[in-house]
């Protein structure tokens, strides 16, 4: 049997600042090489981004394993389930694990095909490709580690994996200086350099994932024979965790479409989209630690029946998203020209990206409601409204518009940002009724077993 903490006992700000500070130094990896490469060249930096958007819709496809877990995890270790956790726990990571090797060959032999979906350039698709190659091929690594820190999270063991985040940055800044600063006389390895550098940086978090869970647990992670999964367990993964997924796959495929509007508009227009996600990344990565911080206290309680107090949580931590999200968007925005002085020099760059960050004033705080809202309602084990809102929202409102504003009537990215903003809070407006409805307190997936 594992060990177990009770989130229940933690406030929101105790269980999410270690997330958020988490989160920050796992994008911060993905910023630095933003960053890094930002000296070495421009189309450097874009074919990185795209190469980006092709691993963040292919995590998707084990992701929506972990989420269904952490649903599962959640509520059976409110409800004292701790034997019946640890046997969801090690079959999550062995689904993850083969879906993760299937995706790492594909990417790694096809990463040319992917690439062609966005009409790539032709100066920016041989560093496309390296990257995307390279750092595909580690994908199963990543489908390990979000395994590993579902099962870890969902025990509030939150702040050891900050702390390994942190460890991870220093070394992954470390590595690219090594391959693009040339120090002690090295070759400048550029993109090839810097996707190997975070290949083995994620090598390193797995084993590091690895020991602390055998010491939260009390014994080494395992994995199942693939031929004795539980018929039940992986009916209530797929039950929760593929509605539950299916909203982040719909936002993820909606931002490969309007990706491709932006590569219209010309490599200006992508590197700036890129610099100033970048910079309000900060702001999403806020909204996505409280919504996670959310989950697991919410899903606790819904597991030791306390749907009341669950209900009180939810609104309590909507409320400190609302505020905290609004309040960083305008702290970025009044040092926007400084923070994108950080990538480029480009003048026409900085003052579109300064407008996008304007607006982002505007977009954050709906995200925040739509991150703590869906996370509330997954924990919840109402995972189909949230996805069957977000699939008519995202492609009734926020594609059309983007097409519409920024290509149709020449916006550009203004006109994109516009509709992402439109887009948003629309579905925060819709989970917020659903919320407070409170239909989902009838919902009884997970029985506690006699």
């Amino acid at each position: 049997m594992s060990k177990t903490y009770d989130p229940r006992q933690k406030s929101i700000i105790s269980i999410t600042w270690p997330i958020f500070v988490e989160a920050l130094f796992g994008m911060l990896i993905g910023t630095v090489d933003t960053m890094m490469l930002s000296s070495y060249s421009d189309g450097a930096v874009a074919a990185v981004g795209i190469a980006n958007q092709v691993l963040t819709v292919v995590g998707l496809m084990f992701g929506f394993v972990t989420v269904g877990t952490s649903v599962i995890l959640n509520q059976w270790l409110g409800a004292g389930k701790l034997n019946d956790a640890d046997i969801i726990g090690r079959s999550a990571l062995t689904l993850n694990l083969i879906i993760g090797l299937i995706a790492s060959v594909g990417l790694l032999v096809y990463a040319d095909v992917f690439l062609n979906i966005f009409k790539v350039p032709d100066a920016v698709m041989v560093e496309g490709v390296s990257y995307l190659s390279i750092v595909g091929s580690s994908v199963f690594i990543i489908a390990i580690n979000m395994t590993l820190g579902t099962i870890l999270r969902c025990r509030g063991i939150v702040k050891e994996m900050m702390l390994i985040s942190l460890g991870l940055n220093v070394f992954h800044i470390i590595g690219n200086y090594l391959v693009l600063m040339e120090p002690f006389g090295l070759p400048n390895l550029g993109v090839e350099g810097v996707a190997v550098s975070t290949w083995i940086t994620r090598a390193v978090g797995m084993i590091a994932y690895l020991i602390l869970c055998m010491r939260s647990l009390g014994y080494p992670v395992r994995l199942l024979n693939p031929f004795k999964f539980q018929k039940r367990n992986l009916g209530l993964i797929f039950k929760l965790g593929i509605p539950s997924a299916g909203e982040h796959v719909s936002y993820s495929l909606s931002q490969v479409v309007i990706t491709y509007l932006v590569t219209l508009l010309g490599t200006t227009a992508l590197t700036t989209k890129i610099y100033s996600q970048n910079i309000t990344s900060f702001v999403f990565i806020f909204s996505m630690a409280i919504g996670q911080g959310t989950q697991i206290i919410v899903g606790h309680m819904i597991g030791a029946h306390q749907k009341e107090n669950a209900y009180r949580s939810g609104m309590k931590s909507l409320k400190l998203a609302l505020l905290i999200s609004l309040g960083i968007g305008i702290f970025l925005y009044s040092l926007a020209g400084l923070l994108l002085g950080l990538f480029t020099k480009d003048p026409e760059i900085i003052q579109l990206g300064k407008q996008l960050i304007l607006l982002s004033i505007l977009l954050e705080p709906a995200r925040a409601c739509n991150m703590v809202l869906i996370s509330s309602l997954n924990a919840a084990g109402d995972v189909k409204f949230p996805v069957a809102i977000g699939l008519v929202s995202m492609w009734a409102i926020s594609v059309p518009l983007a097409y519409v504003f920024g290509i149709v009537f020449n916006m550009g990215l203004v006109g994109i940002w516009l509709a992402f903003s439109i887009d948003e809070w629309v579905r925060a407006f819709m989970m917020l009724i659903r919320w407070r409805k409170r239909s989902w307190q009838n919902v009884n997936l997970l029985t506690p077993n006699p």
